[in-house]
């Protein structure tokens, strides 16, 4: 691999993940599946509510939730920073826009999961400071979410947090 990297026919991506020189059907999103080869991961939280329009303002990094440990993963395509959640929580994804090529949280999951990220140590992706809701947005669906959280705490933080926005 060594050489054709030299040659310029290839570029390495991360540890044990190459790409062709030129392609334009790698996207950062894509590569995902291959940085975390024993876990599955989905994009979520901010990045995901960027996809959908919710939000505006372009991630630094990508953010993926995984029921693996949270990392940070710098690549030459992009940054990675993938969040472990619990194992009865990951679900609400599918693959974006009908390809195969990533996994995407719904809307709904993805709004939920920031906020239930933001019950936890660090407060991260608490703060939204503009939300645009397509009119396919369900509040409803979100809620639904929110009830399937175990932690009373937590779910009550995620509730109130979740119909303050509803509000605004």
């Amino acid at each position: 691999m060594v050489g054709q990297e030299s040659q310029g026919v290839i570029f390495k991506i991360y540890r044990g993940v190459w790409g062709e020189t030129g392609s334009n059907r790698i996207s950062p999103y894509a590569v995902i599946p291959f940085l975390l080869p024993s876990s599955r991961a989905y994009v979520s939280f901010i990045s995901a509510l960027h996809l959908y329009g919710v939000i505006e303002q372009i991630p630094q990094m990508i953010t993926a939730a995984t029921t693996s440990h949270t990392k940070i993963i710098k690549t030459r395509l992009g940054n990675y920073s993938f969040h472990r959640i619990d194992p009865w929580f990951f679900d609400g994804f599918t693959w974006y826009k009908g390809t195969e090529n990533f996994l995407i949280a719904e809307p709904e999951k993805a709004l939920v999961d920031s906020l239930y990220l933001s019950s936890r140590k660090k407060k991260q992706f608490g703060y939204f400071p503009e939300l645009y809701f397509p009119e396919s947005f369900s509040f409803k669906k979100a809620q639904k979410w929110v009830k399937r959280i175990p932690n009373d705490k937590i779910k009550t933080f995620v509730r109130n947090k979740l119909d303050r926005i509803k509000k605004q």
